[in-house]
């Protein structure tokens, strides 16, 4: 081969290759389910053992009226049934941690400073920290409220932290099990 056409097939030789492969994207972060799962049992547990402080509260469904004030909810739009769990979790992950961080900024308003929680707390700051790797959601913090107002407050976050936690756990629970 003469040293003209070596100096051509060098030359052309970079154009007729495919480009090079554009670098990876960075994986997402990976959650932990299994450690999820079993955060969310241990929640949903101790929110079932809390005793009413005040028995006459006992037999009382609270509900709110005002649906702008309603807490984080997990909803069929934040696609967390199990076909898109397993395609695509972030939208519903993004909702868990919201409820999370929602009813931990309650517990830890003046709602709850006659009544403190701390295993509650600490359960809720373990499972935030495996939910956070989705990013945070911003603090709102607790307007304050009146302090005759606190044990019936009380009354309406555990219940729903207690609806929250049942349904986050399934979510956990199906996206830690085996496939």
């Amino acid at each position: 081969m003469g040293p003209l056409r070596r100096l051509l097939l060098c030359l052309c030789l970079p154009a007729l290759l495919p480009p090079p492969a554009a670098p990876a994207p960075a994986p997402a972060p990976r959650t932990d389910w299994a450690a999820c799962r079993s955060l969310s049992r241990e929640l949903s547990r101790l929110v079932a053992t809390l005793k009413e402080p005040h028995r006459v509260l006992e037999e009382m469904h609270l509900s709110e009226e005002d649906p702008e004030n309603w807490p984080p909810r997990i909803r069929c739009s934040d696609a967390c049934d199990p076909s898109t769990l397993d395609t695509n979790n972030t939208r519903c992950l993004r909702r868990i941690l919201q409820g999370l961080q929602h009813y931990r900024d309650l517990l830890s308003s003046d709602i709850f400073t006659a009544r403190p929680l701390p295993r509650l707390e600490t359960a809720l700051d373990r499972l935030l920290g495996l939910v956070q790797e989705h990013g945070r959601p911003p603090q709102h913090p607790v307007a304050p409220s009146e302090a005759w107002a606190h044990p019936l407050l009380q009354r309406l976050a555990l219940q729903r932290l207690q609806s929250f936690t049942a349904i986050m756990s399934r979510v956990f629970t199906h996206s830690a099990s085996p496939r």
